[in-house]
């Protein structure tokens, strides 16, 4: 191994949204910027998400017709965040939250679309709005990235359709549609031509969505700025000078560089999803660590963390929930792999229920599911295993899906075969296959039967909120999340918990500089996305409250780093052109 040596102004660790928006708005300030990734694959857990951002008063809500009430975000961030409300840091996304989105949709091809309604998750709560704060990013041409594309991270398998990306909102609706509209039928027809040819072109779709367009969106913008990003380059240890952090020693190509950071280093290493002994310390339901299900990169294992920690900085283990909970359950693919599917949508469509091992209904199934988890710890206190049974008729199975099973007339023959789904021809016999009681599990949906034939839910409300609404089935009346379970066979899948981000991260101020025991800034060191503790306070107030502080808190940390007036937005030192041209130039 040889040594070299490099000077930059900035370090970003990390390819996901918060370090690539740290990158572009260093760089768009004329700093000379460098991004280093430890995988092979750039984009992080962003590409593998589902694109959203949640940020209050922006310019896109406003152009919707869709006006925040003053104070409102506060008040509902204050509610949500408990014990962990930090008024600075709060204030601070509030107020360059909407700033970040101008800079990226007025000056480089990050471009969003916002929906004229997406309710927040507890959105009847003290400043809960029934809209315009989460946002969706737009499809983007992956073509635009040249030979790049072939180093994007791809998405979750179990959230592709033959391999392609769904994007958000109508798209799915024209999919569940398909064979009940003709205009459905003739877009997924379409859709899915595109898309086989582009594999067979390239290797790859090649329309870009959700958080895989994200990813290809800043991953452009860094293009257009010629940053440098060096993949399998992990950074071995941050350099200490002059008690200031000045760069770090980064592996690469077979060398091991001293990287110089005259401005600072950024943490952008995506949390410890994967860090079974940081798991075994904050994740009260896996006691060993293993107990846990994240479809987030396995190489995200709290390297940031620990890099800040070995220089004083120190991990917020007081946080409520130390990541943002989900129910997965654990599939087997076509080549043997395992893989991890979050439950996002199906638990709120009518027909569907869940159980504890036990056979007993126990929370709001529409609910977000960060709070669906919680429910679910709670209901299995004292058991052995924290798990769940979601449980589904034949109409609702083959209308909706349910986890990685797709709706008609995609074949479930392999899920059965593999044990991912149960069926049993009545709730007794399926009560049998997933060792539950069958007078139990049959006394459990004749009770939610007697009232769901009217829509109604009197034990546990389903459909009762917005949220619950929005994910419901806006077809069915008089209640779009319920529908009783009479058309047999019936269908399980096991649940278990999962996340789709670590909460509990470095103690950081609104600045995004890392804070030692005494909360006083380490010089040179800022954290940004998922290696900062969360903004939420460990809670989940709704779509995007990962990506929105991630892009927010990157561009902050950038401005910080650039010393730019925080409180005017500064143009940044390119060229001037429209958006959409920046994406197409190449």
């Amino acid at each position: 191994m040889t040594q070299e040596n490099i000077t930059v102004d900035v370090l970003v660790v990390g390819t996901g949204a918060s370090g690539m928006a740290t990158a572009v708005t260093a760089a768009s300030h004329g700093l000379k910027v460098l991004v280093v990734e430890k995988e092979a694959r750039y984009g992080g857990t962003t590409a593998r998400s589902g694109g959203w951002l949640w940020i209050p008063g922006t310019r896109l809500a406003t152009e919707q017709g869709i006006q925040e009430p003053p104070g409102a975000a506060k008040a509902y961030l204050k509610h949500e965040t408990t014990t962990h409300f930090d008024e600075r840091r709060v204030d601070a996304f509030l107020e360059f939250g909407p700033k970040a989105i101008d800079f990226f949709t007025k000056r480089t091809c990050v471009q969003f679309d916002m929906p004229l309604a997406f309710p927040d998750y507890h959105a009847e709560a003290t400043g809960g709005q029934p809209g315009g704060r989460s946002m969706v990013t737009r499809p983007f041409n992956g073509r635009e990235l040249g030979s790049r594309i072939k180093q994007l991270a791809p998405p979750l398998p179990e959230l592709t359709v033959f391999g392609m990306m769904l994007g958000s909102g109508p798209e799915i609706k024209h999919f569940m549609r398909a064979f009940k509209s003709p205009s459905s039928f003739a877009y997924v027809a379409k859709r899915l031509s595109r898309h086989f040819l582009d594999v067979l072109s390239h290797g790859r779709g090649m329309t870009l969505t959700n958080g895989n367009a994200l990813a290809g969106r800043l991953a452009k913008a860094a293009m257009d700025l010629d940053i440098p990003v060096w993949l399998s380059s992990p950074v071995k240890k941050l350099v200490v000078e002059f008690d200031s952090v000045a760069g770090a020693m980064v592996q690469h190509e077979g060398k091991t560089v001293r990287v110089h950071a005259r401005r600072g280093v950024v943490l952008a290493c995506g949390g410890f999803p994967h860090d079974i002994e940081r798991r075994k310390q904050l994740f009260p339901h896996a006691p060993t660590g293993k107990e846990h299900y994240s479809p987030s990169p396995e190489t995200n294992t709290g390297d940031g963390l620990r890099l800040a920690e070995a220089v004083g900085g120190r991990v917020d283990g007081t946080i409520p929930h130390a990541a943002a909970w989900v129910p997965t359950s654990v599939t087997t693919r076509k080549d043997g792999s395992k893989g991890v599917m979050p439950h996002f949508i199906d638990r709120a469509k009518p027909g569907v229920i869940a159980v504890t091992p036990k056979g007993k209904r126990f929370t709001n199934e529409g609910n977000s599911y960060h709070d669906f988890v919680q429910a679910m710890v709670k209901a299995c206190e004292g058991e052995p295993e924290v798990s769940a049974w979601l449980l589904c008729d034949h109409k609702a199975l083959r209308g909706y899906g349910l986890g990685c099973v797709a709706p008609s007339p995609l074949p479930i023959g392999r899920h059965l075969r593999s044990g991912y789904l149960k069926r049993g021809a009545t709730i007794g016999d399926l009560a049998k296959q997933i060792d539950i009681a069958p007078a139990t599990l049959e006394s459990t949906v004749a009770e939610f039967n007697a009232s769901a034939s009217t829509g109604d839910d009197p034990a546990f409300g389903k459909g009762s909120k917005a949220y619950n609404r929005y994910q419901g089935d806006a077809l069915v009346t008089p209640n779009p999340c319920v529908a009783p379970l009479q058309d047999g066979p019936y269908y399980a899948i096991k649940l278990v918990i999962g996340d789709i981000g670590t909460f509990a991260g470095l103690v950081t101020d609104e600045r995004t500089r890392v804070l030692d025991a005494t909360r006083q800034p380490i010089k040179g060191l800022y954290a940004v996305g998922n290696d900062a503790a969360s903004v939420m306070g460990g809670n989940y107030p709704g779509a995007g409250i990962t990506l929105g502080p991630a892009l927010t808190f990157g561009y902050l940390a950038a401005l910080q780093l650039a010393q730019a007036d925080m409180t005017v937005e500064v143009a940044p030192k390119v060229e001037r052109r429209e958006p959409e041209a920046i994406c197409r130039a190449a």
